[in-house]
């Protein structure tokens, strides 16, 4: 018989929370639930309990200290007696004494194909590449950022226009599932690891604002996918008439090479159409300055554009 382990979590936002789930729903025991403390967000700066934190409070002790390189930390991690650590998007690099609290070590849910995106935004970076597959890695957790042995993969394709948050749930969906199944397979002792080739490593940095400020000379497909990407947040932009405007949603369409990038070739109550360096963007889904998202329809209302008018021009 196949002996239940001990489980110690560590994540924070809700794509930690699949997996959290997964394992309370488990032949296994979750012992410890580690994660950020709560942050004041939103525009009134309000402070909510993380999600990791709203699901595990009815099934075992949450933890959120400040700072886990403490020996007091370390100490009440070990109180647990865990067999085994998982972490799934907690959003700080473990120190080698707490990866080394559990009796097994611990594994990582990384949202994925490693050894490509290693690093914090690694959802974000496929889609603003255009990738046309992504999936999960479940990894052992070493002191070298997302680079250890790998213990199960799973793919997913990415469709053409499809956002980083529709992608990122149904990644850690299926990172749920398999991460049952390799803790199954390291319970019995059937689990293999199977090392990195560092050689294919890529870095998938962490996103900021000023990565969304729109280059119209790019083609529509790169511009598009970059909107996409960074949605739901921060959002690509640029300027609508002197006034900074969301680029929430938009579509790649066939466009006329013989205008300048950034020129509106054609306003209608569908869309704004755009001229890039190759094709044209259609702008269906917009959000002025201070103001709530807006059809092209609902944008235009207000906002009399014309043909032959520059975007991203003060």
């Amino acid at each position: 018989m196949v002996t239940p382990l001990r489980i110690v979590f560590f994540g924070t936002p809700e794509f930690a929370v699949p997996s959290l789930q997964a394992i309370i729903q488990s032949r296994h025991t979750l012992v410890a639930t580690i994660t950020q403390p709560d942050r004041p967000r939103g525009r009134y700066q309000r402070v909510h309990n993380m999600p990791v934190k709203s699901s595990a409070l009815a099934w075992s002790p949450v933890l959120q200290p400040e700072k886990i390189r403490t020996p007091e930390f370390v100490a009440e991690l070990q109180s647990f007696e865990a067999d085994l650590g998982v972490v799934a998007a907690y959003g700080k690099i473990l120190p080698d004494d707490v990866i080394a609290a559990p009796r097994l070590g611990m594994i990582n849910v990384h949202a994925s194909l490693l050894p490509r995106y290693r690093g914090a935004a690694p959802v974000h970076r496929a889609v603003i590449a255009g990738d046309a597959e992504t999936g999960v890695t479940i990894m052992r957790v070493v002191r070298a950022l997302d680079s250890g042995p790998m213990f199960a993969k799973t793919t997913t394709p990415i469709g053409p226009d499809e956002t980083s948050d529709v992608v990122e749930r149904r990644l850690a969906e299926l990172g749920a599932a398999l991460l049952v199944q390799v803790l199954d397979q390291i319970a019995a002792g059937t689990a293999h690891e199977e090392p990195q080739d560092d050689s294919q490593a890529t870095y998938a940095a962490k996103i900021t604002k000023e990565e969304g400020l729109i280059d119209w000379a790019l083609p529509a497909r790169d511009i598009h996918n970059r909107v996409r990407g960074l949605y739901p947040w921060p959002h690509a932009y640029t300027t609508v008439a002197g006034e900074h405007t969301l680029v929430l949603r938009s579509e790649v369409v066939a466009g006329e090479e013989s205008h300048a990038p950034g020129t509106i070739v054609h306003a209608s109550r569908e869309a704004i159409h755009v001229a890039t360096g190759s094709g044209a963007l259609a702008l269906t889904e917009l959000k002025p300055g201070g103001r709530r998202a807006m059809t092209a329809r609902e944008f235009l209302a207000g906002r009399p554009l014309s043909t032959g008018m520059r975007l991203g021009s003060p």
